[in-house]
């Protein structure tokens, strides 16, 4: 019986702070694949090697991981004063699901690298040496992102002296500002409060803070939950029953937050909101063995993604922490000190991040005007990514 040759798709694979994930421009698609659709969802499944019940990705880009197992499609944006249309998909690793609830802050990044490299910038924008400023339009949560790329003999400069915990090796500094960053369809705390009681039925009443900035997210305090938030992945990751908790609780505060009108909504909705833990700072070694000093820090804070504890910090997460941790009272900014602050440095599993963010009430409510944090990419392979024809 014949079989369907694979086709060829132009594909960069790029990292961008501590993610991983396979960029396209939009024109490069095949023509099913450019408007938002099963047959595009079946063609980045493919390409991720997703769903696999082995959890290994082996048969294809993906990493089997929630940060290794993203997608990006970019766009000459359609937005006035934009330079870049940027849509993200998070790809299931045993479902066959995309995700385009939210934004990944890491590939964030490596977005105006990509532009600026496959020509969705203007030519006549790029110096010769110097920054160049990248104005994305996250098109997921319609926002607008600034990043900081530098230039050097009129190219993206990758290689630097930038350290960022998670990642292996130093690269270029890039700064992204996430502007207005809280959600555009409701209040930035969706229940009216700085801290709730999240009741989850069969596992218990917990106090939280539910956020929508960068990313909708559920604070919870570290020792109300069993945890001293110095943890590293593996003492949760290799506990199921622990996982199982955790992903309750995310259903019950997306519902809670009104991300979903029925719990059981929550499973086609693994993206968001994501579940994090709190606690004052306190010494640990993180997972390169680097010791991290309680004065290093002004919190600790641990997250999960896709169901399991990140590695590191995902960046939009990261933004609602710098956010939380700006705004008295919620239970980010208690843990850090409960004092007024623009900025915060908090510790995760793989060593600390800085995070700004300026936030101010406005007519009684919160808000924030921008989140700052400096991240780093980096191209690994370019070129024609394959799959089988009939796969999308």
């Amino acid at each position: 019986m014949p079989h369907v040759s694979q086709i060829k798709i132009p594909a960069t694979y790029m990292r961008g702070g501590t993610s991983k994930g396979v960029f396209f421009n939009l024109t490069d698609l095949p023509e099913s694949a450019q408007v938002a659709g099963e047959a595009r969802d079946n063609l980045l499944l493919r390409v991720i090697g997703s769903p696999d019940p082995y959890g290994k990705h082996t048969d294809g880009m993906g990493g089997a991981t929630s940060s290794t197992s993203k997608t990006v499609i970019l766009a000459k944006s359609t937005q006035a004063n934009h330079d870049v249309d940027y849509l993200f998909g998070q790809v299931a690793i045993d479902k066959a699901f995309v995700d385009w609830s939210g934004n990944c802050g890491n590939l964030t990044a490596a977005v105006g690298s990509f532009a600026i490299s496959s020509g969705l910038v203007d030519a006549d924008r790029i110096p010769e040496n110097g920054v160049l400023i990248v104005r994305i339009w996250q098109v997921n949560i319609k926002k607008t992102i600034i990043a900081h790329v530098p230039i050097t003999n009129g190219e993206v400069q990758e290689t630097g002296d930038f350290e960022l915990d998670g990642v292996t090796f130093p690269a270029a500094e890039v700064e992204v500002e996430f502007l207005d960053p809280s959600d555009g369809d409701g209040a930035m705390f969706p229940t009216g409060n700085l801290v709730d009681d999240l009741e989850v039925p069969g596992i218990g009443t917990f106090k939280a803070t539910m956020i929508s900035a960068g990313i909708p997210t559920v604070f919870l305090n570290a020792d109300e939950i069993g945890y001293t938030g110095t943890e590293l992945q593996e003492a949760i990751n290799g506990d199921p029953a622990a996982l199982e908790r955790f992903e309750t609780i995310r259903a019950y505060g997306a519902l809670r937050m009104g991300l979903i009108s029925d719990v059981a909504e929550a499973a086609n909705r693994q993206h968001t909101p994501k579940v994090a833990f709190v606690a004052p700072p306190a010494d640990y070694t993180a997972s390169s063995g680097k010791q991290i000093k309680t004065d290093d820090i002004d919190i600790n804070v641990r997250a999960l993604s896709m169901g399991k504890l990140h590695h590191a910090m995902m960046g939009t997460a990261a933004v609602a922490i710098g956010t939380a941790a700006a705004i008295p009272g919620t239970l980010v900014n208690l843990a850090a000190g409960g004092e007024e602050r623009n900025a915060v440095r908090f510790g995760h599993p793989s060593g600390t991040l800085r995070v700004g963010a300026e936030a101010s009430q406005k007519g009684g409510e919160w808000a924030v005007d921008k989140a700052i944090m400096s991240r780093s990419a980096r191209v690994l392979m370019e070129g024609t990514v394959r799959i089988p024809g009939d796969s999308f």
